[in-house]
């Protein structure tokens, strides 16, 4: 008999079985780290316990074990991620296609609609900052997301059309522009209970605010 030829052939349903085991095992890690980025978000890495990020992904503590070996482990791949979705995002924009202004725009739009989507990943930061000093922070590979801001700034700097800036000053100011209000909502939506922050119109008007702002401190004036 032609097994291949069979719809529910052996090799077949191996096949079907291999798909399906690497589904649910990358869903089974995308459950850990969503829990575990809530818990580290909120204690840190030393305050979060593994029982309770496997209470809040519905797994036993054996699963994080096999997919992440230990917490630390677990630590740095939730760390690791932002910075591999944001990279990935920001990659498909072809910004050496644009000018040195529509690029930092789009950059600025990507980057403040990628914090609307996850408001509390800042958290991460700040614990580690404050937790840690930055030791975990440092071996992430952060540097592959400055790369485009640092570039775009220093090509338009090159052309012309920004005025002489310290690029990594620049930098973190720009990302201080966009990102502060989602760090500090959770302290501003006392003094406004009226306004949401975080709907899709308050965070398009905070857009084109933040480009407007940079726009104005970066370009080059006659």
């Amino acid at each position: 008999m032609d097994y291949d030829a069979v719809t529910q052939s052996p090799r077949t349903k191996r096949v079907a079985k291999s798909v399906r085991q690497i589904r649910d095992a990358e869903i089974t890690q995308q459950q850990i780290l969503d829990a575990a980025e809530t818990e580290f978000a909120k204690h840190g890495l030393h305050g979060a316990r593994l029982s309770a990020i496997a209470d809040r992904a519905k797994i036993t503590t054996a699963m994080i074990h096999y997919y992440f070996d230990n917490k630390e482990g677990l630590y740095k791949a939730v760390l690791q991620r932002p910075i591999d979705e944001v990279h990935s995002m920001v990659n498909q924009l072809e910004l050496d296609d644009l000018s040195p202004e529509d690029a930092l725009k789009q950059v600025i739009r990507t980057a403040i609609a990628y914090e609307a989507n996850n408001p509390h990943r800042q958290m991460l930061w700040f614990q580690e900052a404050s937790q840690n000093q930055g030791l975990y922070f440092k071996q992430a590979n952060v540097s592959i997301l400055h790369k485009y801001l640092l570039s775009i700034l220093e090509r338009g700097m090159a052309e012309g059309c920004f005025r002489m800036l310290d690029p990594f000053l620049a930098l973190t100011h720009i990302l201080s522009v966009c990102i502060f209000y989602f760090t500090v909502q959770e302290n501003w939506k006392h003094l406004t209970p009226e306004v949401d922050r975080l709907s899709s119109e308050m965070v398009e008007k905070h857009t084109q605010a933040a480009i407007e702002f940079i726009l104005a401190a970066v370009r080059k004036t006659p």
